[in-house]
């Protein structure tokens, strides 16, 4: 199988690096980019060709939501899951009805990407 190919969109650092650690113990899954905010990840994301963007919700300012849409236009192909602190129903409904694929909380203790037909 083809390896996953994810980019990361989150404003802190240290979340980023967290991620990237813990993915790297996944051999079929590879970081191929980060951004620290929408823009960055709007100009890269056309140019790194993303299977998954984990996108943080609140980001200084664009939020992950307003982002989504304009990522789906940059990178049609990429999923995209939220990846936020904020177990908030409304984040949840805003997410997904613009267009998110999945909402996965940073609190979980362990991240598993399953592959699925689609």
């Amino acid at each position: 199988m083809p390896t996953i190919r994810v980019m990361v969109i989150d404003d802190h650092p240290i979340v980023r690096q967290g991620v990237r650690s813990l993915l790297s113990n996944y051999a079929d899954l590879e970081i191929v980019g980060e951004a620290e905010n929408g823009s960055a990840a709007l100009q890269h994301a056309p140019e790194l060709l993303p299977n998954v963007i984990l996108l943080d919700i609140r980001m200084p300012g664009e939020t992950g939501i307003d982002l989504i849409r304009r990522l789906q236009q940059t990178a049609p192909d990429a999923k995209i899951l939220m990846l936020t602190s904020f177990d908030d129903r409304e984040y949840v409904t805003g997410a997904l009805r613009a267009g998110a694929h999945g909402y996965v909380l940073k609190s979980i203790s362990e991240f598993v990407f399953r592959r699925g037909s689609q």
